[in-house]
């Protein structure tokens, strides 16, 4: 072949390159012009607009059946600042009730996040207030509304425990893998922060079509491309929407707890901190404001002190302090040890009140003895082991068995632990080796270092009531498709105390309320098991604590309250946990008790400017349960 002839073949190699890419132009203009109607669609009205479809956000339902969470719709004003043209910013403040500051410095933040693609620019605007701005929009370029959903509480009860829904921050994105973008709202505590993945669903796309004046005028090719977003679950909680308002009410004006525990399957019914506040505070565009007042108000009304306030348990601990030396054979049911006003060594004293002498384990309970349990504790550090630290770490063992040291393992953020001191914490006090068990002999009646919560206060009784096994206590009850978190909550956590040692406990505790510190708590009909506590506080007046069960056999609650700096536990703890059991088990309150409650419903403890501190009531101001002339730390 000749030099000529090849470049002819080449000739022709070169035109059928160049007639196929021209075909292939031809086709796709063909597909854009006259088969894809989109494009069309696009360049007759200016842009598309991908538009996030927000689900809704699962609802809750309180064990009965009764909403106490729903959303209604809201919207936010979204901004692409790189479309924001000439426009009138003093009539678009007005409309909007902002200063032209406020409109600069977010407009200025939009910008930072990103000129070309949309962010927040006033959130959560309520729908009457949108529907006066909305005939207007069209005169602002570059702003667009988005439709959400705000969480609505029909009941201004449970705040703590539900928590509440706000903005995701830069770690909230960062966390999320790229599910959050700003403007997105995740929940931030409670239980809409621990199931955020149940309730909050699946968000959807679509893409709208909108002319030039920033109207949106139908979705692209008829919805074809859109995304369909899925709902959140809806979720049953355990509480007792009723039952979690009538201790609340029984908490007015007072600071503490209430944690109420069904023992067999560790569902809490109803978790109170007092002070506490309307989740509704927290929701729309007044929450920042409101947000601030709640931080800045002296009585901390966002902390949770049922799973984070720290408190000595006080006589509470005694009953828990027997079954662990039942176990371990430092104590026997028929034990008896002498008291004559408290328990003494090296010219100090443990003060006790007076009673007769505690001649058996069910005594010792029943009349609160500090110096039978500080004999109690003595004997559990110091027979059977080689020395004081192996004694206290073997007590630690015990009494984690119980949840106590240790995080229960609620569903619900942020619990604390409590402390059990060990080794390390005397060592430090008092140097290693310079220390027995003299040196804490308070521990043996809750005090010391011994530090727990209301809801390990709880589930402690629940354990009891249990004879010998808790369930975590959990706010979640049911949801659709989510068999595995109820697998995960009904595992059953045993003590180190055999079974046999809880009956003559529970008598004890049973003798307590029948004839002992806690007789107010006694309920018609029901036997009431349970113990008070008048916890030592070193920055003001002792705390009021009670926890128990009932009834007896076959316990259906167990509650613990504590009441901050008011006295003595029969004077206000003791009266609410019983009226707590009472409501749940017959759904009323006896006339009888009717003075009961008034009081304490009425009571204020904490004063506000217009209602004084109530006084201690006299008859109670001679409350055995109390520590008399203690000494907390003696050293050997």
């Amino acid at each position: 072949m000749t030099i000529h002839d090849q470049y002819k073949n080449r000739t022709w190699v070169i035109r059928g390159l160049i007639a196929g890419i021209f075909l292939l132009f031809m086709i796709r203009l063909l597909v854009l012009q006259v088969i894809n109607k989109d494009y069309a669609e696009l360049a007759k009205d200016r842009t598309v607009r991908k538009v996030t479809v927000y689900p809704d956000r699962g609802q809750m339902y309180d064990r009965n059946g009764k909403l106490i969470v729903h959303n209604k719709p809201i919207y936010n004003l979204m901004v692409i600042p790189s479309q924001v043209k000439d426009m009138d910013t003093l009539r678009f403040c007005r409309m909007l009730g902002i200063d032209t500051i406020y409109f600069q410095e977010k407009l200025a933040e939009a910008k930072r996040y990103s000129p070309l693609h949309a962010s927040v620019f006033l959130p959560q605007i309520e729908g009457e207030e949108f529907a006066r701005m909305e005939e207007y929009m069209y005169e602002f370029p570059g702003f667009f509304p988005e439709i959400r959903t705000m969480r609505t509480y029909p009941y201004a009860n449970a705040a703590h425990l539900l928590g509440y829904v706000t903005e995701v921050d830069s770690s909230d994105i960062k966390r999320s893998n790229g599910y959050y973008k700003g403007g997105d709202y995740i929940g931030k505590s409670g239980f809409e922060k621990s199931y955020e993945e149940v309730l909050r669903g699946k968000k959807g796309y679509r893409y709208m079509v909108v002319d030039a004046h920033n109207r949106l005028m139908g979705s692209l090719a008829n919805g074809e491309k859109d995304e369909a977003a899925e709902a959140g679950k809806n979720v049953t909680l355990t509480i007792d929407i009723d039952l979690q308002r009538f201790a609340e009410s029984l908490m007015q004006g007072k600071k503490g707890a209430v944690v109420a525990i069904e023992p067999k399957t560790g569902e809490i019914l109803a978790l109170v901190s007092s002070p506490a506040y309307d989740p509704n505070l927290l929701t729309g565009s007044s929450r920042t404001k409101n947000y601030g007042t709640l931080v800045m108000d002296e009585g901390r009304p966002l902390n949770n002190r049922a799973l984070t306030g720290y408190y000595p348990p006080g006589s509470q601990f005694k009953a828990l302090m027997a079954l662990v030396a039942l176990q371990e054979g430092t104590l026997v049911a028929d034990q008896g040890y002498p008291c004559g006003g408290g328990y003494r060594m090296s010219g100090h004293t443990v003060g006790c009140h007076n009673h007769v002498t505690p001649s058996n384990v069910v005594m010792g309970i029943q009349h609160s003895c500090n110096a039978y349990f500080c004999f109690v504790l003595k004997h559990f550090i110091d027979d059977h082991n080689a020395n004081a630290p192996e004694g206290l770490e073997k007590l630690k063992d015990y009494l984690a068995s119980f949840g106590i040291g240790v995080p229960t393992g609620i569903d619900l953020p942020g619990e604390k632990g409590g402390n059990v001191p060990d080794p390390e914490d005397y060592d430090r006090i008092y140097g290693k080796g310079r220390w027995k068990s003299s040196n804490f002999i308070t521990l043996g009646i809750g005090q010391d270092q011994m530090i727990v919560t209301p809801l390990q206060n709880a589930n402690m009784m629940a354990t009891i009531a249990n004879r010998g096994y808790y369930i975590s206590p959990h706010v979640f009850k049911y949801a659709d498709g989510e068999d595995s978190l109820l697998q995960a909550l009904s595992v059953k956590h045993y003590t180190k105390v055999d079974e046999q040692y809880f009956d003559v406990v529970t008598e004890g505790l049973s003798m307590v309320v029948k004839a002992g510190t806690a007789r107010v708590a006694r309920i018609d009909s029901i036997e009431v098991c349970g113990k008070t506590g008048t916890a030592e506080n070193p920055h003001g007046k002792d705390h009021s604590q009670f926890s128990g069960f009932a009834p007896r056999e076959n316990p259906q609650i167990a509650v613990a309250v504590l009441v901050e700096n008011s006295g003595f536990g029969a004077t206000w703890a003791a009266p609410i946990a019983s009226l707590v059991m009472e409501y749940y088990l017959k759904g009323s309150i006896s006339p009888s008790r009717q003075y009961l409650l008034d009081r304490m419903r009425n009571t204020n403890l904490i004063g506000t400017p217009t209602q004084p501190v109530a006084p201690e009531p006299e008859e109670d101001r001679n409350d055995p349960d109390v520590l008399v002339n203690d000494t907390t730390a003696i050293k050997p």
